[in-house]
C-alpha cells in the first residue's frame, strides 16, 4: 500500500459511504456501512485518488529517493492506474469435446485473460468438457484427468469466471462426480444455478415451525420436544445477509426436552447447503436454569439485543453485522405438513369427495407446489421455515419493502450513490427473507419480481400452511375432505356440455395467444373447469354492484388456497411495471393470454390454473395508457381503472352473460396505444369486495404444433 500511495497518489474516501478504502490483494474495497443492516459493497481496481500533493516526512525528503518521489507529488504527473487485470493468470486449461464455442475461440479468450491452454492434461488446472462427454463414455483426456485427480468442469466455468472477473469455485461446475451436491458440501450459493433447484426440491425441511425439533439433532426420534417455560418456546432462527462482507448465514438455537433424559441445547450456524463447514453443537444440561442462561447469552451475542424485551414485547434494534430473528410461528410449514409424493394417490383414492374435487384438493395440499414456488424465488432454505412465519415477521417484511419502494422512488441520487441505496435495501430484504442467492436489486423489475412478488408468494404460502396443517402422517381417514371443509369454499367440476363450460372455452380460445419461452411457443390444453362459490367475496354481493365484467386473473398454484379462502388481496405496493403500475390494486385482464403468461412457471411443470373472476368496475372508470403518476389518489377513491394495452379485444364480439355480467370475449386486435407498456388491456379495482372468483380453468401448457384443445378425461 505504501508503494501504491507513493506511485499513484493517496487514496480518496469511498464515493458511496465516505469510509476508507482497503486493498485485499486483488482490488480495493470499502469496509464501511450504509446502515445497521448493510455494509458498503463498493469494489474497484481503479480507486479514486486525492488531487493534492503528497505530504512526505522529513526523513523521506532527506533520503536518496526524494527526487524520484517529488515527481509524483504533483497529481498531474502521476502515472495512470488501470493496466488490465489478467483474471485467469496462472491457470492452465485443457479443452475436450464439442463445446458451444470453438476451441480456437476459447484459446483466444483464455490467453486474453492471462491463462494458458494445453493440448494434454499434464500439469493443467482443469479440464473443460461438454456435459454430454460423460454420457459418451468420455475421451482419453477425460479418463486421464480422472486418473490424475484433475477437476473436470463444464464450459460454464469459463463463461462465469470471465464474466465475474475471477476464477469460480470448480466444485460447483463438476461434471463427473457421482456424489450429491449435499455430499460434496457445496453451499447452494456457489453451485451451478442449474443444479440448485434439483437439490432444493428434494431436500427435506429440517425445521417446520416454532415447535419443530431441528431434524439433524435426531432427538425427535426419541420423542424430543421444544422446551417451554412461562409461555416461552425456546426455539429461535436467525438470518444475516451482508453482501459487503460476503455474509449470507442462518443460525438455529433450541432447547429440547427428551423423555427420561437431560435437557438438550442445540446450536447451528452456517450457510445453506454447507453443513460440512457449519458450527454445530448438541449439549446436555443437568441444570435447566443454566441452559436457559446460555440460550439467552447466545441470543444476545448473535443479535446485540436483550432477550427479554424481544420475547415479551418484540422490541428489537438491528445491529451492525449481527443476526436478525426470523420470527417463526407455532404451526407447520406446508412443505413439511403437506402431502408427499407417495401419499398423494392414496389420499385422493380414499377420499369421500367427488373424484375431480379430490384431485383438485390433492394438488393444493401437496408439498410440491409450495416447494417449487419457493425455489423459483430462491427462498427454499431447508433450515428456515419460510412457510411458517409469524404475522409480525410478515408485517416487518412488508414495512421494509414499502420503505424500499419509497426510497428508490424519491431518491435524487444518481450513479454510484443511487447504487448504494439499492444495495442497502437489498441487504435488508435478504436478511428478512433469507435467500440462497441474495443479490443487489438494480431496477424496478427486480424489485417487483424478487421483492413484491416474493413477499406475496411467502404470505400466501403461510396462509396455506395454516389451512393444510400437518397431514403428512395424518391419522385422519380423509384428510382432503377435512381440508376442503376448512376451505369454506364450494368447488364443483363443470360438465363439458354445460353452457358455462362452452362460454369459458370460447372466451379462452378467442383471447389466447401463445406463451413464448426462449425459442418455443406454448399453447394450453384445458384439463378441467371448476365453478367456485367462495364465502369470502360471494357472487351474491357482487350482483348488487354496477358494471360487472368477467375477467381473467393470473395466479400461481401456491397462492390458490389463500385466494379461495380469503379472496384476492390488492398488490402490496406501487411500482412502474406491469402488475404493480396501478398501485395497491387487484389487477385482471380481458385476455386469457395475460393470465396464461403469469401462470406459466416452467417447461417441466406444465400445469397451472387460470382464474375467471367477476369484477365490478363501478360507474366511473379512469382510462390510462401509461403508469399513473399518482396511484395514492386512485387507492383512496377506489375507482375502477382501465389500462390500455397494445392489443384489445374486438368490442363487436362482446356479449352479456347471466346476471347482467359482461364478457369481453373478442378477437385480439391492435389497439390505438402501440406504445403502451402493457401487452393487453388490464383492469384495476382497489376494494376486495369488488371481485369474486367464479371459475378456475386448469390448463396444461404444451409446445405449439398442437392446437388449443380440451384434454381427454
Amino acid at each position: 500500500m505504501v508503494q501504491d500511495v507513493l506511485f499513484f497518489g493517496p487514496l480518496d474516501k469511498c464515493p458511496l459511504c465516505s469510509s476508507n478504502l482497503e486493498f485485499d490483494g486483488k482490488r480495493y474495497s470499502c469496509k464501511g456501512f450504509y446502515s445497521e443492516w448493510s455494509s458498503c459493497t463498493f469494489k474497484t481496481r481503479t480507486p479514486p485518488r486525492k488531487e493534492e500533493p503528497l505530504k512526505l516526512p522529513d526523513s523521506v525528503l532527506n533520503s536518496s529517493v526524494a527526487e524520484f518521489l517529488k515527481k509524483h507529488q504533483d497529481p498531474s504527473r502521476r502515472p495512470c492506474q488501470g493496466a488490465p487485470i489478467k483474471h485467469l493468470a496462472g491457470i492452465v486449461v485443457s479443452l475436450s469435446g464439442r463445446l458451444s464455442r470453438t476451441h480456437q475461440y476459447w484459446k483466444r479468450e483464455i490467453e486474453k485473460h492471462g491463462g494458458k491452454v494445453s493440448s494434454s492434461v499434464e500439469g493443467i488446472t482443469c479440464l473443460v468438457v461438454s456435459p454430454t462427454e460423460r454420457e459418451r463414455s468420455g475421451s482419453t483426456k477425460l479418463v486421464n484427468a480422472l486418473e490424475a485427480g484433475i477437476p473436470v468442469v463444464k464450459e460454464e466455468w469459463l463463461l462465469d469466471s470471465i464474466e465475474k472477473q475471477e476464477p469460480r469455485p470448480m466444485e460447483a461446475y463438476d461434471v463427473v462426480s457421482d456424489l450429491s451436491v449435499e455430499g460434496k458440501g457445496i453451499p447452494w450459493d456457489r453451485q451451478d444455478p442449474s443444479e440448485e433447484p434439483l437439490e432444493s426440491i428434494s431436500t427435506e425441511l429440517k425445521i417446520y415451525g416454532k415447535r419443530g425439533v431441528y431434524k439433524d439433532t435426531r432427538l425427535q426420534e426419541r420423542g424430543g420436544q421444544i422446551f417451554e417455560k412461562d409461555g416461552i418456546l425456546y426455539s429461535r432462527a436467525f438470518s444475516l445477509c451482508d453482501l459487503g462482507r460476503g455474509l449470507n448465514e442462518y443460525c438455529i438455537m433450541q432447547l429440547i426436552t427428551v423423555p427420561d433424559s437431560y435437557l438438550h441445547s442445540y446450536y447451528k450456524k452456517g450457510k445453506v447447503g454447507d453443513d460440512a463447514n457449519a458450527v454445530e453443537r448438541l449439549e446436555e444440561w443437568e441444570n435447566v436454569d443454566n441452559a436457559i442462561k446460555e440460550f439467552v447469552r447466545l441470543f444476545e451475542e448473535l443479535t446485540g439485543n436483550e432477550f427479554e424485551p424481544w420475547e415479551r414485547e418484540k422490541k428489537f434494534e438491528k445491529k451492525r453485522l449481527c443476526f436478525y430473528p426470523i420470527d417463526m410461528d407455532d404451526g407447520v410449514d406446508v412443505r413439511h405438513g403437506g402431502l408427499g409424493l407417495k401419499q398423494l394417490v392414496v389420499a385422493a383414492a380414499h377420499s369421500s369427495l367427488e373424484p375431480k374435487i379430490a384431485y383438485f384438493m390433492k394438488i393444493l395440499c401437496s408439498q410440491e407446489i409450495y416447494r417449487y414456488a419457493m425455489m423459483e424465488m430462491g427462498l427454499v432454505s431447508p433450515d428456515l421455515p419460510m412457510g411458517m412465519l409469524s404475522d409480525l415477521h410478515l408485517e416487518r417484511c412488508e414495512e421494509v419493502l414499502l420503505q424500499f419502494v419509497k426510497a428508490v422512488k424519491s431518491m435524487k441520487e444518481t450513479g454510484q450513490k443511487a447504487e448504494a441505496v439499492w444495495s442497502d435495501y437489498s441487504q435488508r430484504w435478504f436478511t428478512l427473507l433469507h435467500s440462497t442467492r441474495p443479490f443487489i436489486f438494480r431496477d424496478y423489475q427486480d424489485l417487483a419480481d424478487q421483492g413484491a412478488a416474493a413477499f406475496e408468494t411467502i404470505r400466501d404460502i403461510n396462509v396455506a400452511s395454516r389451512l393444510v396443517g400437518d397431514i403428512s402422517g395424518s391419522a385422519l381417514d380423509d384428510p382432503l375432505s377435512d381440508r376442503y371443509k376448512k376451505l369454506g369454499c364450494s368447488v364443483s367440476a363443470l360438465e363439458k356440455e354445460s353452457d358455462d363450460y362452452r362460454m369459458i372455452m370460447k372466451y379462452l380460445e378467442t383471447t389466447y395467444e401463445p406463451v413464448r419461452v426462449g425459442d418455443m411457443d406454448y399453447g394450453v390444453a384445458v384439463e378441467n373447469i371448476f365453478a367456485v362459490e367462495p364465502s369470502a367475496c360471494p357472487l351474491d354481493e357482487i350482483k348488487k354492484l354496477t358494471n360487472k365484467v368477467l375477467l381473467w386473473c393470473g395466479t400461481r398454484c401456491s397462492s390458490m388456497l389463500r385466494h379461495l379462502q380469503k379472496g384476492f388481496l390488492p398488490s402490496v405496493c406501487s411500482l412502474p411495471v406491469p402488475g404493480y403500475m396501478f398501485g395497491k390494486a387487484i389487477v385482471s385482464s380481458d385476455a386469457a393470454a395475460e393470465a396464461a403468461r403469469y401462470g406459466f412457471t416452467a417447461v417441466d411443470r406444465p400445469r397451472g390454473f387460470l382464474v375467471l373472476a367477476v369484477v365490478s368496475l363501478g360507474d366511473q372508470i379512469i382510462e390510462v395508457k401509461s403508469p399513473p403518476e399518482d396511484t395514492k389518489s386512485l387507492e383512496e377513491k377506489k375507482l375502477g381503472v382501465k389500462g390500455w394495452g397494445k392489443k384489445k379485444t374486438d368490442e363487436s364480439e362482446h356479449f352479456i352473460w347471466k346476471d347482467d355480467i359482461k364478457v369481453p370475449c373478442g378477437r385480439l386486435i391492435p389497439s390505438e396505444h402501440g406504445d403502451s407498456p402493457l401487452e393487453y388491456n388490464e383492469y384495476a379495482v382497489y376494494d376486495p369486495k369488488q371481485t369474486s372468483i367464479r371459475f378456475l380453468v386448469e390448463v396444461k401448457y404444451e409446445e405449439m404444433g398442437a392446437a388449443l384443445e380440451t384434454a381427454e378425461p
